[in-house]
């Protein structure tokens, strides 16, 4: 079975979630014996280790205009690259890349899978020109395809919405490669973590995204100066690159008082990440929309406890004491904080229970069989 996974950006640091969910579904659809290659934009760093592709082929796209993803290609090379394969698996929504694949899947007769991840909401920035897109190329490439996957039970709500029934729309959570998080010694976790280091060893709360609105990390900021004082030997770190917040973050936090203790290390990867998870009092995500938050695996796999709100897909890891869910606001999260700092033993039976739920249900060699078997179902519907 040949399978092109079609993702814009594929650089950690840029496409964030998205690049990691699809760099490592590629990698074990390969070890479960499934022949897979990516088709994206050059931008960002590309140059990725054996181990991350193990074999795997990249085709790139020049891209002239990364505030819209514009890129050039040689005539009908994006025709022949999908001839090469048996079925196509289309991330995200909104880009031409992912338009232009799905027209060329149409015309070819060629199988495609679409998984937004919770792009199918219209959130954010250029939201006229993603009516427009929609009414022009983006419900109909929904429609047409050959299977519909959902990282939670709630997104299917999102293509109901554009006209596709709910019994045909497959739920295959996001997952993890729980080894990479466990490799590290907790000797060599305190030693590789920048995070520490620069807090000088102290209590610390994490933030891991993108600067931006919808991660919520200004809600965060404001909770943590509400309990700064109370709370006066704990930091808080902003593990990201930016998404255009990170002045206002600087200012509000120097406003307050508050520049020695809310530190922003820019974007982290490898070794360094995983030992500032490792070590960090409690993961922070504030989002204010989101499908399934791939960072609360991280968590799981580090052992560090979870706050999240109610807006990351994260409902059922909160029925499970799985981590503390609290509602999108200031308040709603300053309370999280105080309830996190205030009570160890609950901290740690939802930490435990993280970790165990984590382990069980969201290993990557368990999503990519479920891939595997719808893939061969729809191969087989095709036939």
């Amino acid at each position: 079975m040949k399978i092109l996974h079609v993702n814009h950006l594929l650089d950690p640091e840029m496409g964030g979630g998205t690049a990691e969910r699809t760099l490592q579904l590629n990698r074990f659809l390969r070890r479960a014996g499934a022949d897979c290659a990516m088709l994206t934009l050059d931008v960002g760093d590309l140059d990725f280790p054996d181990e991350v592709l193990e074999g795997a082929s990249i085709h790139k796209l020049q891209c002239i205009n990364r505030r819209y993803f514009i890129y050039l290609s040689w005539p009908f090379r994006i025709r022949r690259i999908i001839a090469e394969f048996d079925l196509v698996h289309i991330m995200g929504h909104w880009t031409l890349l992912n338009a232009f694949v799905a027209l060329t899947c149409m015309v070819q007769r060629k199988p495609y899978v679409v998984c937004p991840a919770g792009a199918l909401k219209s959130f954010g920035r250029s939201r006229r020109l993603k009516r427009v897109y929609d009414f022009v190329i983006g419900r109909h490439a929904i429609r047409r395809a050959s299977g519909w996957v959902a990282i939670t039970e709630a997104e299917k709500a999102d293509f109901v919405a554009s006209g596709i029934p709910r019994d045909e729309i497959f739920v295959i959570p996001n997952g993890i490669d729980v080894g990479q998080y466990e490799a590290l010694s907790p000797a060599d976790a305190l030693a590789s973590d920048p995070v520490s280091e620069a807090v000088d060893r102290a209590p610390y709360f994490v933030f891991l995204g993108r600067l931006n609105p919808i991660k919520g990390p200004d809600l965060l900021l404001e909770a943590f100066i509400q309990v700064a004082e109370e709370f006066g030997e704990v930091h808080l770190v902003f593990i990201g690159p930016d998404g255009g917040l990170l002045s206002e973050l600087t200012r509000i936090a120097a406003e307050a008082g508050l520049e020695r203790r809310v530190h922003f290390s820019g974007f982290l990867a490898g070794r360094e990440k995983v030992a500032a998870m490792r070590n960090a009092k409690c993961l922070v995500i504030p989002s204010r929309s989101e499908a399934m938050s791939l960072v609360v695996l991280e968590a799981g796999a580090c052992s560090t406890p979870v706050v999240f709100t109610d807006q990351c897909g994260l409902d059922d890891f909160a029925a499970a004491n799985a981590g503390l869910m609290v509602d999108v606001s200031v308040e709603s999260i300053r309370k999280g904080l105080v309830q996190i700092l205030s009570d160890t033993e609950a901290l740690d039976r939802s930490n435990a229970a993280l970790e165990q739920l984590v382990h069980s249900q969201f290993s990557w060699p368990s999503q990519a069989r479920l891939y595997l078997d719808l893939y061969d179902r729809l191969l087989d519907e095709r036939r």
